[in-house]
């Protein structure tokens, strides 16, 4: 229906993600304001369903009423399958769709689903989507087996497979969304290695981007892998493997958090903190009790992000790469930016530098603003809240529930323009490009 509904507009690629994506968060509100939603039978309000089905729909995580007491079966299926068809992509699901019923993928739709998945070219879309499918179903299927066996230990084994399940698709998708109650998240599993690992690796799998993970798999018969690729591996491992050192030393002797723990526990507990910090979500540590200085490492590793093609936000791995590949460049007195020996072009880094500053300016506007219409909160709170809705993390140091309505709207506007991406909003509300049929002469200014 909301593929129909696009098509007819005649919409080009940018301007059908955005109103495509509104028309989901739209739908998943109704649903759930719905009486048979949540279990005081009444359904949420309006602002509250609008607010929940935003945050599944951009696979944020930030909730304003708790997921697993508020909500009936129906109304956790509802969040579900938004952060589904969030995750993936309402038109990888339409290409799913059109595939079972033998339809051909037409040129307009290839166009889409190109800019959807952030892919670099059209040619290889649809296999790209239909690897989409099958690698999540199977990520989803192995990790909801996992979790719902150590679940088994704790609760009857029906809901069991249903809390192992949800969490599974949740975190594969970087949502973050959890059923554990009292807006407990993971911490009840802290130090069990079975949920950190399987959480982790769904976390990573669903973040690194599909074509890595399509490259990966194909590397036995190929034996290469692209600059893309590498430089995504590269930084993930970079980014978990240092999160994880500087969040261990960082909380070692705090008292709420990992000084209580053992040593392996200690491991673990910075470990998933590191990974889920990447736009997952869910947590093992109560991040309201963690230093000043671990919530700045997070409020950092928040705005990095996820890698392109993903079902993660942020401003994305690349990106960060190719801004410090750029710097270490200048600094050096060299003019061309080199990863894996070979040569970055200079419009990749107008586009990374273009993507981070429009997610600076973000983040800085919607601070300012909720900072003053949440007085309440102290600056730290403010900016971990944007950050995390903008990267779509979920994270937070539990300003979400006391939000005013006006703060509401700002942070459901935030995860919007998270989730579709900057430089995608950018483009759906530009005006049609330009030719130039002339050029300025050059000019000099003093830099720093």
């Amino acid at each position: 229906m909301i593929k129909k509904i696009v098509e007819k507009l005649h919409l080009d690629p940018p301007k059908t993600l955005v109103i495509g994506f509104a028309l989901i968060i739209l739908i998943g509100t109704t649903l759930l304001t719905l009486p048979s939603a949540t279990e005081n039978g009444l359904g949420l309000p309006w602002l509250d369903a609008l607010f929940t089905a935003t945050s599944a729909t951009c696979v944020t995580g930030l909730v304003v009423v708790d997921t697993g007491t508020t909500f009936t079966v129906f109304g956790q299926l509802v969040i579900l399958s938004l952060i589904q068809i969030g995750g993936l992509g309402f038109m990888t699901l339409a290409t799913f769709f059109a595939l079972i019923m033998r339809k051909k993928i037409s040129l307009r739709e290839r166009l889409i689903l190109q800019e959807s998945l952030n892919h670099i070219s059209m040619e290889g879309v649809v296999r790209l989507a239909k690897m989409i499918l099958i690698f999540t179903a199977l990520a989803e299927l192995i990790g909801g087996i996992l979790l719902s066996i150590r679940f088994a230990f704790d609760f009857p084994l029906g809901k069991a497979i249903y809390f192992g399940f949800f969490h599974a698709i949740s975190n594969f998708n970087n949502a973050g969304f959890d059923l554990m109650g009292d807006f407990s998240s993971l911490t009840a599993y802290v130090d069990d290695p079975l949920v950190t690992l399987d959480v982790c690796a769904l976390i990573i799998l669903g973040g690194i981007g599909f074509l890595v993970v399509s490259e990966v798999y194909d590397y036995r018969r190929t034996h290469r892998l692209s600059l893309h690729t590498k430089v995504v591996l590269a930084t993930t491992a970079f980014l978990v493997v240092g999160g994880t050192a500087l969040i261990f030393i960082l909380e070692y002797t705090n008292p709420n958090t990992l000084k209580p723990l053992s040593f392996m526990g200690k491991v673990l507990g910075s470990l998933y903190q590191s990974v889920t910090a990447r736009t997952a979500g869910s947590n093992t540590l109560n991040i309201g009790d963690m230093h000043q200085s671990s919530l700045f490492l997070i409020i950092l590793l928040m705005f990095i992000g996820a890698s392109p093609g993903s079902t993660g936000g942020g401003i994305k791995t690349t990106t960060f790469a190719t801004l410090v590949g750029a710097v270490i460049a200048q600094i050096k007195g060299k003019e061309d930016v080199i990863f894996f020996r070979q040569r970055i072009l200079p419009h990749m880094i107008y586009k990374s530098l273009t993507v981070t500053m429009i997610g600076l300016f973000i983040v800085m506007a919607m601070t300012m603003a909720l900072s003053i219409t949440e007085p309440g909160a102290t600056f730290q709170m403010v900016l971990f809240e944007v950050t995390s809705a903008f990267a779509t993390t979920g994270l937070s140091m539990g300003l979400t529930p006391m939000l005013s309505p006006i703060g509401k709207c700002l942070i459901v506007l935030t995860m919007f323009a998270g989730r579709v991406g900057p430089l995608t909003i950018a483009f759906a509300l530009a005006q049609r490009k330009q030719k130039e049929y002339y050029r300025y002469p050059k000019g000099k200014i003093t830099i720093g």
